[in-house]
């Protein structure tokens, strides 16, 4: 469809909206996106959410419950009138509104689900990255290298401004480069990616999800409805995502197959989308560790699958400046390197921050909701030279540690106040040594100490400096 056809169908597909009674559960950035978004489309707005006072910060919103159009109601006790649930990530599963729209027969969407029904005739590719670890680094990636090769694109779903902004805004992308987490593919059966990457999958929200299997057919969304499926060849679940998808190409550190993207003799190669094109040195990939080579891999793959050019790969990924949080460099204190990876929530995600470096103090400990970490201990004890424990489960990751590791010095940080940090990273400098990195990749949520993993990261960041200016103790 095109021409007038097409925008009369966009319309139309507009004038849907008009009256219908839709049920925001959660106010958070997304949330409220989406309620500016079903405004301007004339839908009545009911807005759940545990804070009472949500929407009193906005007036314009003050002035839409006044005309009736936003119905402001708290969290009530049982579902309104409504055709309609946009859910946003933090609403589990099991809220009873959820279950009772499920009995109803409802939809419940995602807020990235909404961005894609609300795009409009001409709407730009969507390149969907998910994984439970990566996502972040790898968009970004290909948002760089997207640009380097001239096209407008913007990074969003997951990060940055919501996808309802981006698609209903006045600026014109020519892709975007969309992060989904398994919560928002949870609620999104409709998104039809041009391709999608799984970069890996290992066990994470499973409290949310309720079981892996769950957490699994989640992410398999992503490839469901993708043209090309990337999978990663050196993560088996990844793979056996795509092992029925029609167009399914690989990518690996190793030496690629045809038909695959990976490395040979310090290039990365496209087997894929060309006849062995070198796409990037070894050298441009400027973060450490063989996970975000791989990122760099699946995000060459996704700017390729769009035709980018090989040039702008390797301009790309130079020019990439990771988000903080993610193995970033803070300093150098009497030849010790302190690096923040607050951002490494799970297991996984710490077993591949902790490859990077061969001589680590292990700052460590958190809430694990329920994770395992003796395959982490496992993989990693022979890098470690300490590990320096805190927060709600340090004591699972010191047992794990007393069983495969056990002539690990670790030290165990009891207190939970605001000064917790500044002994763990005093405790951590005193059993560093020159060349040693003093690593932050915690294996575990913040939530038992620190409002989020930023917070935690920015604790970390002033301890550090703190250090720096007293030297060990």
């Amino acid at each position: 469809m095109t021409g007038p056809e097409q925008t009369a169908s966009a319309r139309a597909g507009q004038a849907s909206w008009a009256g219908r009674r839709v049920l925001v559960l959660g106010a958070g950035v997304s949330g409220i996106a989406a309620v500016r978004a079903l405004l301007q489309l004339g839908a009545q707005v009911l807005v759940a959410d545990d804070r009472d006072d949500v929407l009193a910060e906005d007036p314009s919103f003050a002035d839409q419950v006044q005309l009736g159009t936003v119905v402001e109601i708290g969290m009530p006790e049982v579902l309104p009138d409504v055709t309609l649930v946009l859910a946003t990530p933090g609403a589990s599963p099991r809220h009873r509104l959820l279950v009772a729209a499920r009995r109803a027969g409802i939809d419940i969407i995602s807020e990235p689900e909404l961005a894609w029904r609300l795009r409009g005739p001409q709407a730009p590719p969507w390149l969907v990255v998910t994984g439970t670890n990566g996502k972040t680094t790898t968009v970004g990636m290909l948002e760089s290298i997207l640009i380097a090769d001239g096209r407008a694109c913007i990074a969003t779903g997951n990060i940055g401004l919501p996808l309802v902004e981006v698609v209903t805004g006045h600026v014109r992308y020519d892709v975007l480069a969309v992060e989904l987490s398994s919560f928002q593919l949870d609620r999104s059966p409709s998104i039809r990616a041009h391709a999608a990457a799984v970069l890996n999958l290992a066990p994470d929200h499973l409290d949310w999800h309720g079981s892996m299997q769950a957490y699994a057919k989640a992410k398999q969304g992503a490839f469901d409805r993708a043209e090309i499926a990337l999978f990663n060849l050196d993560e088996p679940e990844s793979g056996r995502l795509a092992q029925h998808h029609r167009h399914a190409i690989g990518f690996t550190v190793g030496r690629p197959s045809e038909g695959a993207l990976g490395v040979a003799d310090g290039v990365l190669l496209d087997r894929a989308f060309g006849d062995a094109v070198e796409l990037a040195h070894l050298a441009d990939v400027t973060l450490p560790g063989q996970h975000n080579l791989a990122n760099a891999l699946a995000a060459a793959g996704l700017a390729r699958s769009v035709s980018a050019e090989p040039a702008a790969v390797a301009t790309g990924l130079r020019r990439y400046l990771p988000g903080p949080h993610r193995n970033a460099f803070i300093r150098s204190v009497n030849g010790v390197a302190y690096v923040d990876d607050s951002k490494a929530t799970n297991p996984h995600a710490a077993k591949a921050s902790l490859s990077a470096y061969s001589d680590v103090v292990w700052i460590a400990g958190g809430l694990l909701k329920g994770a395992e970490v003796d395959q982490l201990v496992l993989a990693v004890r022979h890098r470690l030279r300490a590990v320096v424990l805190l927060g709600a489960d340090r004591a699972v990751i010191a047992q794990a540690l007393a069983r495969h590791a056990p002539d690990v010095p670790v030290v165990d940080v009891a207190r939970n106040d605001d000064g917790a940090m500044i002994e763990v990273v005093r405790a951590a400098a005193a059993q560093a040594r020159p060349g040693s990195t003093v690593l932050l990749a915690p294996a575990a949520a913040s939530m038992d100490m620190f409002g989020n993993y930023v917070a935690r990261a920015e604790a970390f960041s002033r301890a550090v400096a703190e250090l720096s200016q007293d030297g060990p103790q």
